[in-house]
């Protein structure tokens, strides 16, 4: 009988759906979810919209550390044994997130495969990005971190597109999710402009171009 449960249970729909140790919100933009420091004991999923999460040095000094867009998770780590969240939450536009218990997590973790195969395959993909942003912040210059930026947020590599419009987003949480100035990022913005790398119609468009930032030694 477990096998079939197990057989008929569908990630998505637990996600969609309201029950037991679940609350769905619907969060305006620039709404907190939570704050450094905050005690951590749920995970959150995204269904639409985006979230920002950035932490606060002892200096006041603010750093962006994701962008989140539909699809993720955040929070995870009270799975973990964190007891207080490492950093803010806030949403960069109208949400739909759902709110999954501690509790809850761990339960459909242990009695559902199918859910355990998703969310670990979210983690380790999101582990290879955290991974791959080290290594973009020590070793390459403020230029080639803006264009990677550009380039992830565009989703370039999906579907072969040659072109993308990047979801709006200031200059000034650019500069602080690569770590610079805002005068730095316009310089550069300028710079990728007049190269034809990016313009502006609607948006901030994109194209694939911009590669040889990226890859120029």
């Amino acid at each position: 009988m477990g096998s079939k449960k197990n057989a008929r249970f569908n990630p998505q729909t637990f996600l969609e759906q309201v029950g037991s140790g679940k609350t769905t919100l619907t969060p305006p933009k620039k709404q907190i979810l939570f704050s450094q420091g905050d005690a951590s004991d749920g995970v959150f999923y995204i269904q639409t919209g985006k979230v920002k999460l950035s932490v606060v040095s002892q200096q006041g000094n603010e750093a962006v550390i994701a962008i989140l867009e539909k699809g993720s998770f955040f929070g995870e780590g009270c799975l973990a044994g964190q007891l207080v969240c490492m950093a803010t939450a806030t949403t960069t536009e109208d949400s739909t997130l759902v709110r999954i218990e501690k509790t809850a997590m761990i339960r459909v973790l242990h009695d559902e495969p199918a859910f355990s195969e998703l969310f670990l395959a979210y983690l380790l993909g999101r582990n290879i990005r955290i991974q791959e942003d080290l290594v973009d912040q020590l070793f390459n210059s403020s230029e080639k971190r803006l264009a990677r930026v550009l380039l992830l947020m565009a989703h370039f590599g999906k579907e072969g597109r040659q072109e993308a419009v990047v979801p709006k987003v200031s200059q000034e949480t650019l500069a602080e999710m690569i770590g610079t100035t805002r005068s730095r990022v316009s310089f550069f913005m300028n710079k990728f402009r007049k190269l034809c790398f990016i313009y502006y119609n609607g948006g901030l468009h994109v194209h694939s171009s911009l590669l040889n930032i990226v890859l120029h030694d």
